[in-house]
């Protein structure tokens, strides 16, 4: 069986590439520079030297496949508008582009990774498939992976092409470079407060994630879509836990996201001038206290998907993250370190002043 995908040198996608190599499959992966092309070889995968805002470049490769799974994204989280064209150009049109060529090509299954993120602040109502609204969004990601699934695939699906969408919730695990991987680390090297503490994400591992794309195109009927979530934890609690799986002090300060979100304007104007960290940046600080989460009935009673207990994902992870920590401070040194630190002073300098702000404009009233 031939199956040709895309963003297989990235986090999920390089698990994807190895489970399917290891049932036999022969892949073929997009890889648009040399370090992901090694990457994806070395995984034992065949190289497709392209891009998906290329369609030609995909042609050849994509030609005969018996399935296709479209993972490739752009994600990234601070830079508001700065990045809109870039994710207009990834999210939207390469997915585009990708599902088009796939229909174009007969491929009989195509699987698209989607996102939790496309339902939006559920305000603590817990999403399945059929959960829906729209703007306000709450990043670029947000708003084009919302765009990608409601006015590229599922358009696509009512004209006949054989998708089936998966949609993972806060993916995490070894090799992780999202904002969940960062604030575990941060959490590894000592954090005395948790901001937006009631902010609540669902979790999920990738290699479950990985596990469900795969049981997605073997057993997910077409035009379905399935979420891939894992427990619901509030992000103070998650602190908590983790303090406890480490034998670790847990924070001692939580501070509610009612109290961050107001910074989030000066965030983000700090943020176009002095670069920020993704925990420190504008759309963290909206996001604070909100809830993004949704329920994974559909996959396990449809697909038979299963998740491994959080403890063991978690404890994976940091482990990692233990292992990895010397090698980090080795390759980005004192300098790197120091960066991180001036941007967090920009922040909370200008916390600072809005504070100093609200407390005369009270005053005055």
């Amino acid at each position: 069986m031939k199956a040709f995908i895309t963003g297989g040198s990235g986090f999920i996608g390089q698990v994807v590439v190895r489970k399917l190599i290891q049932r036999g499959c022969d892949v073929y992966a997009l890889a648009r520079s040399p370090q992901s092309g090694k990457i994806v070889a070395d995984l034992g995968a065949t190289v497709v030297r392209g891009d998906i805002t290329d369609v030609d470049s995909m042609r050849e490769g994509m030609a005969g496949s018996d399935l296709v799974f479209h993972i490739a994204a752009w994600y990234h989280i601070g830079g508001g508008e700065k990045m809109a064209a870039k994710a207009d150009a990834i999210n939207v049109g390469g997915t585009r582009n990708v599902l088009r060529l796939a229909h174009a090509l007969n491929v009989p299954k195509i699987v698209y990774t989607s996102s939790i993120v496309i339902f939006g602040n559920t305000h603590g109502v817990m999403a399945d498939e059929e959960f829906y609204q729209g703007a306000p969004f709450g990043s670029e990601y947000a708003r084009t992976k919302w765009l990608a699934h409601y006015k590229v695939a599922q358009p696509l699906i009512d004209k006949g092409a054989p998708i089936v969408c998966v949609l993972p919730s806060v993916v995490y695990g070894a090799g992780d470079t999202s904002q969940i991987a960062n604030m575990m680390r941060m959490f590894y090297r000592g954090m005395p407060i948790v901001m937006g503490s009631d902010t609540v994400f669902s979790y999920v591992h990738v290699d479950d994630v990985a596990d469900g794309h795969i049981l997605a195109a073997e057993k997910g009927e077409i035009g379905e879509s399935y979420i891939l979530a894992g427990p619901s934890v509030p992000l103070g609690e998650m602190m908590d836990f983790w303090a406890y799986l480490l034998g670790r002090s847990r924070p001692a300060f939580h501070v509610l996201g009612k109290f961050i979100q107001p910074i989030a304007p000066l965030a983000t104007a700090v943020g176009s001038v002095i670069p920020l960290p993704e925990f420190f940046s504008g759309e963290t600080a909206a996001m604070a206290g909100t809830t993004y989460i949704a329920r994974a009935d559909k996959a396990k009673r449809a697909l038979g998907w299963e998740t491994r207990p959080l403890q063991t994902g978690m404890l994976e992870t940091f482990e990692w993250i233990a292992a990895t920590e010397a090698e980090r401070e080795a390759r980005h040194g004192l300098g790197y370190s120091r960066k991180k630190k001036l941007a967090a002073a920009a922040l909370v300098s200008a916390g600072t002043l809005f504070g100093a702000w609200l407390f005369t404009e009270r005053k005055k009233k």
